[in-house]
């Protein structure tokens, strides 16, 4: 095991010492270098040789996104990880350095109280994401930061039905790093007349789930929006739980709505996926579909279970084809996954299962109403 090397990219010199203590708080993690600006981090990174780059939105001389763009041509495989504002602004820049092929970002501390609270929020928030992404380099094997080979705790599954699974009504989506890039692989090969509504829980704060669902919606077939409280579940629609809030489902009637609350955190996530997925098995029984894919720690573990032991199935993305295996690889190593698939398979694989035995309830006008006119409510 070697301490994982880590160069500080930030035009702020306060924030450059705030981010190379908070690193260097970790004996696994060695700080090597800093820079004030991309030209001069592009110079420094074959003389420091780091294992991942610190990098700041918003620089003079050479801004974070042509720094970016630079690293991806020279250093293809070097991880990045942003530090943005949390403003519409800083929002907008970092989805599109997620798309440039930065790994993950972490937002700047804001409305924080001291400098120790400003550098616990940054430790916190940091230190666990270049673990995450340098795992091999440093022979972690934490399970949580990356999952082990087993699985992480025995769990008795229920037996398989001998009859065929129940339709699917619902999909519920669940993804944090490297997942605007995977979502942007997914939802816009979903086709216009796709017949189940479709919930995501993203891990993202205010204003980027925001501008994420905005994003989304200009590639795909079907509208993204991020949820408000009291919708009502339709078909062929898509709804993101918002920065901050736990998104449910809950049946008022013959109807599903959205519910959208600032619950306690679980996983240290708001919104959760374990939330979200518990409120679908609640709801929808074994007519859930769950997804759960790329991302850091195991959000997503707990609700996998509960939909599988209603009758609903899980799929899950590849090791290969995540950015952090760490929620899939829980789900998969634990037995719940129904298939555990690369991600360019995973669009045609949820059409292929949203659609089994969908003709037989044409004449039926929403997911609840279909679930009750094929009898499984």
């Amino acid at each position: 095991m070697r301490r994982i090397r880590i160069l500080v990219v930030d035009d702020a010199v306060v924030v450059r010492r705030l981010v190379t203590d908070a690193l260097a708080s970790d004996p696994l993690i060695e700080v090597v270098g800093a820079a004030a600006n991309g030209r001069i981090a592009l110079a420094k990174i074959p003389q420091v040789n780091p294992d991942l780059v610190t990098l700041d939105v918003e620089m003079p001389v050479m801004d974070g996104l042509e720094t970016l763009r630079a690293i991806r041509k020279e250093h293809p495989r070097l991880p990045v990880i942003m530090f943005s504002t949390l403003t519409e602004r800083g929002a907008a820049t970092t989805l599109d350095a997620l798309a440039l092929g930065a790994n993950d970002y972490v937002t700047k501390p804001a409305n924080v109280v001291s400098v120790v609270a400003a550098l616990e929020r940054v430790r916190m928030e940091l230190i666990p994401r270049a673990k995450a992404l340098c795992a091999s380099v440093a022979g972690l094997s934490d399970p949580t930061l990356m999952p082990q080979r087993r699985a992480p705790r025995a769990i008795k599954l229920p037996p398989r039905p001998l009859v065929a699974p129940q339709n699917v009504h619902v999909v519920a989506i669940g993804v944090s790093t490297g997942g605007p890039n995977a979502l942007a692989e997914v939802i816009p090969q979903l086709p216009a007349d796709f017949p189940v509504p479709v919930l995501i829980v993203q891990h993202m704060p205010p204003v980027f789930t925001k501008l994420l669902a905005e994003r989304l919606t200009v590639k795909s077939q079907i509208p993204v929006e991020e949820a408000k409280f009291g919708r009502v579940l339709q078909p062929g629609h898509v709804w993101m739980a918002p920065g901050d809030f736990h998104m449910e489902v809950e049946r008022q009637g013959p109807t599903a709505r959205i519910k959208t609350h600032q619950g306690p955190p679980e996983n240290s996530c708001r919104p959760a996926v374990d939330v979200l997925f518990r409120s679908v098995a609640e709801t929808y029984g074994g007519a859930a579909l769950a997804v759960i894919m790329t991302g850091m720690g195991q959000d997503g573990l707990r609700g996998c279970e509960e939909i599988r032991a209603v009758g609903g199935q899980v799929l899950a993305q590849d090791e290969a084809s995540s950015v952090v295996w760490g929620m899939p690889g829980f789900v998969a190593n634990a037995g719940l996954a129904d298939k555990v698939l690369p991600l360019g398979e995973l669009p045609g694989e949820i059409v292929r299962r949203v659609e089994r035995g969908r003709s037989r309830f044409a004449g039926c006008p929403s997911p609840v109403r279909s679930a009750r006119c094929s009898g499984d409510l």
